[in-house]
């Protein structure tokens, strides 16, 4: 597997989190809390009970300043965003520290409270002071609960029922693992390391892992069981999401435009998220794949995005498509298994290149189109959807065959022949001025229910996104998941499902919309 070829920039802090998570490696990456199953979840599996008494903190929920911020100055966004970019480097750490202080919790009722939340709040509350300031110097106005955004909370998670044997079976457990992810990490470290992990000794990580955590053998922080759902236990049109597969395309422009971009051949991979985080190496926590656009950076200007080449058989098409990269937990070392936002962050395995990606611009149900402005940026779902709730989460997993269902909150396993398929709609609703917002929502939204646009808004091409892969299908046995696939996530969000997302900004050349315009409000289907 080939990785971007832009250096890895890395400071002292970066380092510091790089050397926390080697505490905990195994095979790779991050030895991260793993539990059976999270506060908005449930399994009513008779071999998989719960006690309610055994849950522990599985991970850590933070209010989403980011989302607060909807009116900051064009002259204090840069600042504010890295300083939102520094709030997601303190939760990694945070979580960093969860995950391998499994033991010391144990022994202590307040470990996380004093240890970790408690010093996690006074950063967080000079960071949040920081944004005030930065909004009030150019003359703008920090909303006013800002310092109430400070302080986190530990989320809790039910954890699977220890059969007979309990401790011993947990440190026999947690001694296999950890003798076969030193296997795998190399004869030169192996054994040695792998014995250390099992036994306990060290940061009891082995006894944690195999009595209380349930792992499942990926020495990651999930997916686990509850993650999966057979897509034939998926009912017909039962996605629930308010912003579902919006009501696009029909009586007022009903063409389609399809741009053919590849599966990222180039392998062009990185961690950064220009949208969010512009000018922060490693700003996603999460290593994402890029079609279109080949000088997506965190660094790069729009002048820079304007001037790169592109993967898209249109030339005229330099937009920027990327998602979180979908992997299998397989104990694969793949070129990052050593990088922030790979492996050092929990996001191990082997990546998974989509064998489709079919990417189509559809019309509106009531009205034409009107072209997107050039550098418009939107984001579909939340990556923080796990702790920040589902109210933007807006991609679904389904299967090949069988794409009449669709689930969000579960990745799903395909019958024999069918390929697992991820699909993202996005918003497609304009506001007519801004081609960014604050928060990086307000700008655009999707559709009301009848298909219009809310008022003042204006119908743009709706981007739709379908990624195809050959994955093997998961199995699951007594309460555990084996051989799962997830997308890659900030760590803290535990490889949910529901925190899948897709981005885009629009390069597009004048000629090219204009044409995607036409034919939209044409009803003609061009690429």
């Amino acid at each position: 597997m080939g990785r971007n070829t832009r250096k890895r920039r890395s400071s002292m802090a970066t380092k510091a989190v790089a050397a926390s998570a080697a505490l905990a490696l195994g095979g790779g990456g991050l030895i991260w809390a793993n539990f059976y199953a999270s506060a908005h979840e449930s399994n009513d599996g008779a071999q998989n009970q719960t006690k309610a008494a055994s849950a522990q903190v599985a991970t850590i929920q933070c209010p989403d300043v980011g989302q607060q911020l909807t009116d900051v100055p064009d002259g204090a966004r840069a600042g504010v965003d890295k300083e939102l970019a520094d709030l997601d480097k303190q939760i990694t750490e945070a979580y960093s520290r969860l995950a391998s202080t499994r033991q010391a919790q144990t022994g202590d009722s307040g470990f996380v409270n004093n240890s970790i939340l408690g010093p996690l709040k006074s950063k967080r509350t000079a960071v949040i002071d920081r944004i005030g300031i930065d909004i009030r110097r150019v003359g703008g106005n920090a909303p006013g609960n800002l310092a109430e955004l400070a302080e986190c909370k530990g989320m809790a998670a039910e954890q699977p029922e220890t059969t007979a044997g309990g401790q011993d079976q947990g440190q026999d457990q947690g001694q296999d693992q950890g003798q076969d992810q030193g296997q795998d990490q190399g004869q030169d470290q192996g054994q040695d390391q792998g014995q250390d992990q099992g036994q306990g000794q060290d940061q009891g990580q082995g006894q944690d892992q195999g009595q209380n955590q349930g792992d499942n053998g990926n020495g990651a922080a999930g997916p686990v069981a509850a993650d999966f759902v057979d897509i034939n236990q998926v009912q017909p049109n039962s996605r629930g999401l308010q912003n579902g597969l919006a009501a696009n395309g029909g009586g007022g422009s009903a063409g389609t435009f399809t741009t053919k971009c590849g599966v990222n051949e180039n392998n062009l991979f990185n961690s950064d998220n220009l949208i969010v985080a512009p000018g922060v190496d490693n700003g996603a926590h999460h290593t994402h794949d890029y079609v279109g656009n080949q000088g997506n950076t965190a660094f790069a200007s729009d002048d820079d995005l304007t001037k790169a080449g592109t993967s898209c058989e249109n030339q005229g098409d330099k937009s920027t498509y990327y998602w979180p990269v979908l992997r299998l937990q397989d104990g694969t070392q793949e070129f990052d298994a050593g990088d922030l936002g790979g492996g050092a962050e929990g996001n191990v395995g082997k990546i998974l290149k989509a064998s489709q990606a079919e990417i189509k611009f559809v019309g509106n149900k009531k009205s034409d189109v009107v072209a997107m402005p050039k550098l418009l940026r939107i984001i579909t779902g939340d990556a923080k959807a796990f702790t920040n709730g589902d109210a933007n989460a807006n991609t679904s997993f389904s299967c090949t065959g069988f794409e009449d269902r669709q689930v969000t909150d579960k990745y799903v396993i395909c019958p024999e022949g069918s390929q697992v398929v991820r699909t993202s709609n996005f918003q497609s609703c304009w506001d007519g001025q801004n081609i960014d917002s604050a928060n990086h929502r307000d700008h655009v939204a999707f559709v009301q229910q009848d298909g219009s646009c809310p008022n003042n808004f204006k119908a743009i091409p709706q981007l739709q996104v379908r990624l195809v892969y050959d994955v093997p299908a998961p199995t699951v046995e007594n309460g555990q998941v084996k051989a799962p696939y997830a997308v890659d996530g900030f760590p803290e969000q535990l490889h949910k499902p529901i925190t899948d997302h897709n981005d885009f900004i629009n390069v597009m050349d004048e000629n090219l919309m204009n044409k995607v315009v036409t034919c939209i409000n044409d009803g003609q289907n061009c690429q």
